[in-house]
């Protein structure tokens, strides 16, 4: 865990890092606490799903178009972004509080999603500069992606914390004050501070770095990852329920992600053996492998070590694609390409648990496993195809 400490020590990072982590809990929090809001105004579910999806749905399609305008204009509209976010969300509480329609409520939740500051993907963009080492790189996505998931197991339980002490309408405030103040620091401490734009010509057309074939290759392998995972965490909580305990999803699914961590933290820890290219298309292939067993789960404990070893794989996936694209990014359009990561990982989660769902009520949630281990097979096999749209841009 060397690696890990001099990177840790580099000028700016641990200060980078916590700063991106405030930013990045908004993210893991909001999902819940607008769908307990809602529910808690409307009585209803189904408004109170609507609304949420409306959020999901304004961060899958706005985080390209915002980090296009970082690329564009500089990370000084980092904090406008942000402060639009926190007004949405706060627009959200009192909407909701006035009495308002449900569209109304629909369209507050687009508005925050759609404004969301991409500072981890700023971040990400700048650890070739940032880090003490050039072999220190890999360690900096490895650790950015267990901060990810240090975040989503966080934001939940910090909700569920103020939603029992305050209400979900703090959760809100909370999450609305860490935007403003993460992005603040973020940029007091971002070397440049809120400097312009790099000055590189950026991609043109509405794909903007998707024109390019390594970059669209990338994202369109990433949709069928977040297919899976959507899919899953919709079957562990029906397997938990078939087994008579609704809290034991819970305990399931931070088991998935806290060896996710650890599968992220032992991947940058360790030296390259082969090119980054090559480690892509092999961890692509073996997730599906690792989430395939978990059809099998035949107890809570069979189920616990399965999805553990279903978790490992998760973040150096991440983090493998995160560093490819780093080198494969357009110039003036780094910010965007790591962004359209987020889209297709969001995306594909969210048709994933939609399917996931309906497959669980009809078939079983071992159907929803195997369907979403089928679809991320399939997603490994494009990655294997297409391998060869990497090489132009990076060597391997």
């Amino acid at each position: 865990m060397r690696a890990y400490g001099q990177f840790l020590r580099s000028p700016h990072v641990a200060v980078l890092l916590a700063a991106t982590t405030l930013t990045r809990l908004p993210f893991a929090i909001n999902g819940l606490a607008v769908l307990l809001f809602v529910r808690e105004l409307t009585g209803s579910f189904a408004t109170a799903g609507l609304v949420t999806g409306a959020l999901g749905v304004g961060t899958a399609v706005g985080a390209p178009l915002a980090a296009r305008l970082v690329d564009r204009r500089g990370t000084r509209v980092l904090l406008p972004l942000a402060l639009g976010h926190a007004i949405a969300l706060l627009a959200l509480w009192a909407l909701g509080s006035a009495g308002a329609p449900d569209i109304a409520l629909i369209l507050a939740a687009l508005a925050a999603g759609a404004a969301f500051p991409p500072s981890g993907s700023v971040l990400r963009s700048r650890w070739h500069e940032l880090v003490s080492h050039p072999d220190l790189v890999r360690t900096a996505y490895a650790f950015d992606s267990v901060m990810i998931e240090v975040s989503f197991v966080t934001g939940p339980l910090i909700t569920a914390v103020i939603v029992a002490l305050s209400g979900p309408e703090a959760a809100l405030v909370l999450s609305a004050v860490l935007v403003i103040s993460g992005t603040a620091l973020f940029l007091a401490r971002l070397p440049g501070g809120a400097d312009t734009a790099e000055g590189h010509e950026a991609p043109r057309g509405f794909l903007g770095p998707l024109s390019q074939p390594a970059i669209r290759m990338i994202a369109l392998t990433t949709f069928p990852v977040g297919f899976c995972i959507g899919t899953v965490e919709v079957a562990v909580p029906a397997f938990s329920h078939e087994e008579g305990s609704a809290a034991l999803a819970g305990i399931l699914l931070a088991v998935w992600s806290a060896a996710s961590g650890i599968g992220g933290l032992a991947f940058g820890a360790r030296r390259p053996s082969r090119s980054l290219a090559e480690t892509f298309v092999v961890i692509a292939v073996v997730f599906p492998l690792a989430c395939l067993p978990l059809a099998g789960a035949s107890s809570p404990l069979v189920m616990g070590a399965l999805i553990a070893l279903a978790g490992l794989p998760i973040a150096p996936l991440i983090s493998s694609r995160n560093e490819l694209v780093s080198h494969l990014a357009p110039r003036g359009a780094a910010t965007e390409s790591f962004t359209w990561l987020l889209t297709a990982l969001l995306s594909g989660a969210a048709a994933g648990a939609a399917v996931g769902g309906a497959l669980v009520d009809s078939d079983g949630w071992q159907a929803a496993v195997l369907v979403g281990t089928g679809v991320a097979s399939l997603g490994a096999v494009i990655a294997v195809a297409l391998r060869r749209t990497l090489r132009p841009s990076f060597g391997g």
